[in-house]
């Protein structure tokens, strides 16, 4: 069988996700470094496989998938039985998984994408980091996170007392606002958040993953 190549770049938080959950279902994979310093990913070769021009996008035989959140999803599915079961096992657990993913999606990603580019990409680029707007971001996320904890004083991960995608999706933007942007008090001021991500982010797959170099 056909090893999965992935078209990304290592330290993309998105090729991250992929990467992770490839590690978790004990699948073997060649990485292609796609150079998103140097514009690699908008070059008309890399637009024909997605016309996005994003990292990371994924070839399996004959299906090229881009977009993170749906290849995990896809890997999940394709392998169950083989690795972490990320969906849980029912279709009610599988349904609660969905619930915290849409979560991470909709309300948790943005504000952290956007912190994370204001304060670790906007001075890279000679620009200077708009403090309002991180300031505004980090109110919206308190508001989340302290949702996480009411739910994560109940279980011991967000979908039930299982690890799954809607944890996984939380690892790579997470990460960043933690040790590079200086946002670890939003983890630790609380206690139920702080021991599930000490939990998750010492995941062997994550902790390969992350110490990945460009």
């Amino acid at each position: 069988m056909a090893t999965i190549k992935v078209l990304g770049y290592p330290l993309s938080t998105a090729t991250r996700l992929v990467l992770c959950c490839l590690e978790e279902k004990q699948v073997d994979y060649e990485l292609v470094v796609v150079d998103a310093a140097a514009g690699a990913h908008k070059q008309p070769q890399y637009l024909a496989l997605n016309p996005f021009g994003l990292v990371p996008t994924i070839q399996d035989g004959d299906l090229t998938l881009f977009e993170s959140r749906a290849i995990v999803k896809y890997l999940a599915k394709k392998y169950k039985g083989q690795g972490t079961e990320l969906f849980g096992n029912s279709l009610s657990e599988e349904a609660l998984v969905e619930q915290w993913c849409e979560v991470e999606g909709q309300s948790y990603n943005s504000p952290a994408l956007t912190i994370l580019s204001q304060i670790l990409f906007v001075p890279k680029k000679g620009g200077t980091t708009d403090e309002a707007l991180v300031e505004m971001n980090v109110e919206k996320l308190v508001k989340v996170l302290d949702i996480y904890e009411e739910r994560l004083s109940k279980s011991k991960y967000l979908a039930g007392d299982f690890f799954s995608l809607a944890d996984l999706q939380h690892l790579p933007t997470t990460h960043y606002l933690v040790t590079d942007c200086g946002k670890g008090d939003l983890i630790s001021s609380r206690k139920h958040v702080k021991a599930w991500w000490e939990d998750i982010s010492c995941r062997p797959a994550w902790k390969k993953v992350s110490e990945k170099g460009p």
